[in-house]
């Protein structure tokens, strides 16, 4: 399996000098919960500096969240559940999942409407990746334990072919498949163990999603995540979190991409 290289990055979209607002990409957020209230806003943090709007929605019970979304994130719009179809029809993405519980994504995953949904990534790590695609890794002849990197890549590519979708499993080793290709990408460190640090993944590729191939920016967005991890460990060692990470993110675009 090939790597993705810092080359690659050179094909991200950049904004134009002369762009205007809302053109450089709108990203909806659907997430949080009373159990993880700081996950979504995490996703807020780093998308609202790659996008020119971010629109953030909780689910129908947690009014508190939403509240206090809007005492903290104030780089974007809170959008009430009762408004929420006509920002689905004006994003350029949306993600779903940061902080809400399994039972809550359950409930989306199973209701029919009729709107629908241009973009929309998955992040998972290897517990998350079996609940998605009910595909007991474990279990099967495919056990990750004690394989071969080779191993997991397939089954990585087998559900992308399958569920025709891009997926980010992430890992030491992180792997990005769609269903005409995959790539690897190697990188971080012990630090980047933390809660939430996901959520800033997450938040990151959706907002690359905006405005660039759904493929370029999934593994685009895990490069530069790992790379800004390694940026902080050269400073900190492991004793940075998810916030650091989100601040790091930045710096590292600017590095890798403007330079």
């Amino acid at each position: 399996m090939k790597s993705f290289l810092v080359a690659d990055l050179k094909k991200l979209y950049i904004p134009p000098p002369d762009s205007h607002k809302g053109q450089n990409g709108k990203l909806l957020i659907i997430g949080g919960s009373h159990l993880f209230h700081a996950a979504s806003l995490w996703a807020l943090k780093v998308a609202s500096r790659i996008v020119d709007m971010v629109f953030y929605s909780s689910v129908p019970e947690n009014n508190e969240i939403v509240q206090k979304a809007k005492e903290e994130f104030r780089d974007g719009i809170v959008v009430r559940r009762e408004d929420i179809e006509s920002y689905i029809e004006e994003a350029d993405c949306i993600l779903i999942g940061p902080g809400m519980l399994r039972n809550e994504k359950l409930k989306i995953k199973n209701e029919k409407s009729q709107l629908k949904i241009q973009n929309l990534d998955q992040i998972n790590n290897v517990k998350e990746f079996e609940r998605l695609f009910g595909f007991k890794i474990q279990n099967s002849k495919f056990k990750i334990t004690g394989q071969k990197p080779k191993v997991k890549n397939e089954i990585v590519k087998q559900m992308a072919g399958e569920y025709n979708c891009i997926i980010l499993l992430k890992g030491l080793t992180d792997v990005v498949c769609s269903p005409k290709e995959c790539v690897q990408i190697s990188g971080g460190n012990a630090g980047m163990t933390k809660g939430g640090t996901g959520d800033v993944l997450a938040g990151l590729v959706a907002a690359l999603s905006c405005k660039n191939d759904l493929f370029l920016a999934a593994a685009a967005g895990s490069f530069i995540n790992k790379k800004a991890g390694e940026s902080l460990f050269k400073r900190v060692g492991p004793y940075f979190n998810a916030s650091d990470l989100a601040d790091e993110i930045p710096r590292a675009m600017k590095e890798l991409i403007l330079t």
